[in-house]
């Protein structure tokens, strides 16, 4: 008997596995059987007081080092958002034996791209006040969901103050967000797919990263893309049940 697939998630810029929400239960009950284990990245989350690499390829290493040491044995799935993609993209390239799938969420990644479709313009001026004036916890995570949400008909007052408490609990020191970007910025992928299997999800409505930049990956590598109608660019927060329906369909 095969063993259950062990799903690994991978946030984004300065997020961490607890805004997640719900995704990775709708995940095991889209994957029945699935170990599914979501990974903070060092600067991030439990590992705030970590100082964050300004290479991608480090925290995959970072990854695949705890991956080792909680003694779980690859082979991998793995479902990454923005940063995250990058880094399971850096890991199927230093790793490929150990990657047997990966969902790759609003991603971009040089050289396919430039610079004003990875990061869309209308958000340099926030990102700059945001790490460079102490901005307090609730300023901070207004303008995130502001910059990477679509949805409507939801409590965001209840979202924002768990947002809040997480910046309280495990606070990303602005040095760390600066080094975040600088490894995102800098990251240039394969020219040819490294994966063995790979699906491109994407929010036509992302304010953050331009859907183009996963159009444009998905003709590069000749790979699977699905594109959500509405959503921003933090899609499994805007449509968690989609992402779960998309995967399993794609399984």
């Amino acid at each position: 008997m095969s063993e259950p697939p062990t799903w690994v998630l991978l946030r984004g810029l300065t997020r961490e596995s607890r805004h997640w929400g719900d995704f990775p239960q709708l995940l095991e009950h889209a994957v029945p059987a699935a170990r599914v284990i979501a990974l903070d990245l060092p600067g991030n989350g439990a590992l705030h007081r970590e100082r964050s690499p300004t290479r991608v390829e480090a925290m995959a290493s970072h990854c695949r080092d705890e991956l080792r040491r909680r003694g779980i044995a690859p082979p991998y799935h793995l479902l990454a958002m923005s940063l995250g993609a990058m880094v399971a993209t850096a890991w199927a390239v230093a790793a490929p034996d150990e990657v047997a799938a990966a969902v790759l969420i609003n991603t971009s990644l040089r050289p396919f791209s430039p610079l004003h479709q990875r990061l869309r313009p209308a958000n340099y001026r926030t990102l700059l006040r945001l790490l460079l004036t102490h901005a307090s916890a609730p300023e901070w995570e207004r303008a995130v969901l502001a910059m990477t949400s679509r949805a409507s008909g939801r409590d965001d007052a209840a979202l924002l103050r768990a947002w809040v408490a997480y910046r309280h609990t495990c606070p990303v020191a602005p040095a760390n967000a600066l080094r975040q970007l600088w490894a995102a910025a800098r990251y240039q992928a394969p020219a040819r797919n490294p994966f063995a299997r790979v699906l491109l999800l994407a929010s036509a409505n992302d304010a953050l990263v331009d859907a183009r930049c996963s159009q444009q990956l998905a003709r590069q590598w000749s790979c699977a893309l699905r594109l959500h109608a509405w959503a921003g660019h933090d899609l499994p927060l805007d449509d968690a049940p989609w992402v779960a329906a998309q995967l399993r369909d794609w399984l």
